[in-house]
């Protein structure tokens, strides 16, 4: 029997965390009595700097339950961050680890699946959304258009697959190696490249409160999930550079002729669409070019990813 850790980051989740840990414990217990996993496995959640009462919540629970255990970050660190110092942590706890939200509405009915599939010879078990029904409509549109982009921008990830996976110890250790700032756990595992297969994930409606995932949280990990991993679009600016040429010498053709034919208008709306069109491309490519300088910059103070203030074992 393996010894299994799950992983939730919480953000002001105290709405849901005893639905969850009730889950989490029912699931636990069956799970044992089959034998699937060790006596000692553990729940674990990490308050990712909440204002409310959710660490409080999580210190009730682990003195109420023997599964849960408990990570308190010294501020707020971000979803992929509190992520990482979840898996960091009970990797010393634990032969695999599971990361899923703290709200359950991923599967928690694939974790025995995930764990048979560990046993089976895989490191990394990916669960993939195969129905977002619960999800609202502009989130499931926004996120499939993001997984094509990040296709086509070249980089390597699961399609429909957030952070919803099992990670053995040996996977986990791989993992640690790696030491950019800019974490997007959906591109970076894949680099480890070890055995990995998949099971489905159908998305259920959350039990209580709200996503605390908002869109402009999810078009920042977008951003940073494309420029952490390809230097793609910087190839798209020179390509538009060259169309840009292209457009300039046909206007130069419309010009001479305009001259010869006697047919000058003035005004020139030609030129001033032409000042809007150029003045948008080099603005937009002015922006890409400094994300990319702002990663960098990022990379190359080397702060620490996260402090943790105190663990409950």
């Amino acid at each position: 029997m393996i010894r299994l850790a799950t992983v939730s980051p919480c953000y002001n989740e105290e709405e849901v965390l005893r639905h969850s840990a009730e889950r989490l414990t029912v699931l636990f217990e069956r799970m044992i009595a089959e034998g699937l996993i060790a006596r000692d496995s553990a729940i674990v959640f990490v308050n990712d700097g909440s204002r409310d009462n959710t660490w409080d919540i999580i210190r009730q629970l682990h003195e109420e339950n023997k599964f849960v255990r408990g990570i308190n970050m010294s501020r707020n660190v971000g979803h992929q961050n509190a992520i990482m110092a979840g898996m960091m942590t009970a990797r010393e706890w634990a032969d695999a680890v599971i990361t899923l939200d703290a709200d359950l509405q991923d599967d928690i009915e694939c974790i025995p699946r995930m764990v048979k599939d560990f046993e089976a010879g895989n490191d990394i078990v990916y669960g993939v959304k195969v129905s977002r029904d619960a999800d609202p409509i502009m989130k499931k549109l926004t996120a499939q258009a993001f997984y094509k982009l990040q296709n086509s921008m070249g980089v390597e990830s699961v399609y429909n697959h957030a952070d919803f996976r099992l990670m053995s110890r040996r996977a986990l250790d791989m993992l640690s190696t790696y030491k950019e700032h800019n974490l997007y756990l959906r591109g970076l595992i894949p680099l480890i490249g070890l055995q990995h297969t998949t099971v489905d994930d159908v998305i259920s409606e959350r039990f209580a409160g709200q996503s605390k995932y908002t869109l402009g949280k999810m078009l920042r990990l977008a951003l940073n999930g494309i420029t952490a991993f390809s230097v793609r679009p910087l190839f798209v600016i020179y390509n538009i550079g060259i169309l840009f040429l292209i457009i300039a010498f046909l206007i130069g053709i419309y010009v001479t002729y305009s001259l010869i034919a006697g047919h000058v208008v003035q005004g020139w709306a030609s030129l001033m669409l032409s000042i809007w069109l150029v003045g948008g491309f080099i603005l937009i490519s002015l922006g890409i070019t400094g994300t990319y300088i702002g990663q960098i910059y990022t990379e190359v103070k080397r702060r620490p990813l996260y402090h943790i203030q105190e663990i409950l074992e």
